[in-house]
């Protein structure tokens, strides 16, 4: 099977760069990765951090409809929770006439609490919403109105207002059939929503900030979702992101994505701000449960979670990983601030012109 190679842009820059240049920089990564051959791309979302500063996924790809050709575009994710459910249904059925059915529809409960509490939902129950929340977009794509869906927490009706001989009071229906792929990040170890999305068909995403021994847990679950609707997973179905970085010399790639002062290591020390002392998420960097919190330090964790090197040592180090956590059917390159843009856009091109094309001639061997 070949290994199909993707992106996923979370995006995390330093706070007080220019927001203007880095997001002609985000969009200019994904240009890049379309001519280059990337299959997918996603972009996530969040409101209320200065350091991720796309605050609307489809907004970001709808800026690239025109601008790129082949690649699909993916939010990378929707948080639901923190959205209307018609708005949802509305806006992504327009997203998906813009790029003419390329649109990939990644969805997930959230995960950063100052957007749970700016928009009222923090110690709520998330993740009902979030069911609530993709279960109504689907019913609304699969009826018509007056709709009439009622759940604990959103009324869906145009039952008082409708007028159907001017077509006021219908949602928009996407141009994909029956609507466009689901998928969904995959974060915690031994994850039961990764056995949810496969009953549902939704495809997982494995966060490239879990440590291998976990990433390898989600694969099991996903063929027990599989299994339980009498359906057979395959591991095309799998997408595993990873931070990797790719440079013509060793030295440059050890120093630019290993070492502190790095687009890496800064994002790195980010996640740890976040998960670790903010979020009480350590265990997704521990592969010993007796580790102390105070050893997850940024250089811990960037060591153990970035494959770095020459085109031939990252071909070693891609096909190493795969053996430890099983076959995938997609590989994300996670993007990360061009702190050099022109290392950036190199490592993205010997990543899919010379790395990608080595990895699948060795699968094929194997």
């Amino acid at each position: 099977m070949t290994m199909k190679y993707s992106t996923f842009m979370m995006p995390l820059h330093p706070p007080g760069r220019n927001v203007t240049e880095t997001l002609q920089e985000d969009r200019e990564a994904i240009i890049l990765a379309d001519k280059l051959g990337f299959s997918e791309a996603y972009v996530g979302e969040h409101v209320t951090d200065a350091a991720e500063i796309v605050t609307s996924s489809m907004i970001f790809l709808a800026s690239l409809a025109s601008e790129t050709k082949q690649i699909k575009l993916g939010t990378g994710t929707l948080n639901l929770p923190n959205s209307h459910p018609a708005a949802i249904a509305a806006q992504v059925a327009m997203l998906d006439h813009l790029l003419k059915g390329r649109l990939i529809m990644g969805i997930s409960p959230g995960g950063l609490m100052s957007d749970a509490e700016v928009f009222g939902n923090f110690g709520k129950d998330r993740n009902a919403m979030f069911v609530e929340c993709i279960n109504t977009v689907l019913k609304i794509w699969e009826s018509e109105p007056p709709y009439n869906i009622e759940g604990q927490f959103w009324k869906i009706s145009v039952e008082k207002t409708m007028i159907p001989k001017i077509g006021q009071g219908f949602i928009m229906k996407p141009l994909q059939k029956p609507y466009p792929p689901i998928v969904g990040t995959a974060v915690a170890p031994f994850s039961n929503g990764v056995t949810e999305m496969a009953k549902r068909g939704w495809g997982p995403i494995s966060a490239n900030f879990l440590m291998p021994e976990w990433v390898k847990t989600h694969w099991p679950k996903y063929v027990e979702g599989r299994e339980a609707v009498g359906a057979k997973a395959h591991p095309s179905e799998w997408r595993v992101a990873k931070s990797i970085f790719v440079a013509d010399d060793e030295a440059t790639a050890k120093r630019y994505a290993l070492q502190e002062g790095g687009p890496y290591h800064f994002y790195f020390k980010q996640l740890v701000h976040k998960l670790v002392s903010g979020g009480g998420r350590s265990n997704l960097f521990k592969t010993n449960p007796d580790t102390p919190d105070s050893d997850l330090t940024p250089d811990y964790v960037t060591q153990r979670l970035v494959l770095a090197g020459t085109v031939n040592s990252v071909v070693d180090q891609i096909l190493a990983f795969r053996e430890q956590v099983g076959d995938f059917g997609q590989l994300l390159y996670a993007c990360h601030d061009w702190m050099d843009p022109a290392l950036g856009k190199r490592s993205m091109e010997l990543f899919a012109t010379e790395v990608m094309p080595r990895v699948n001639a060795a699968i094929a061997k194997s």
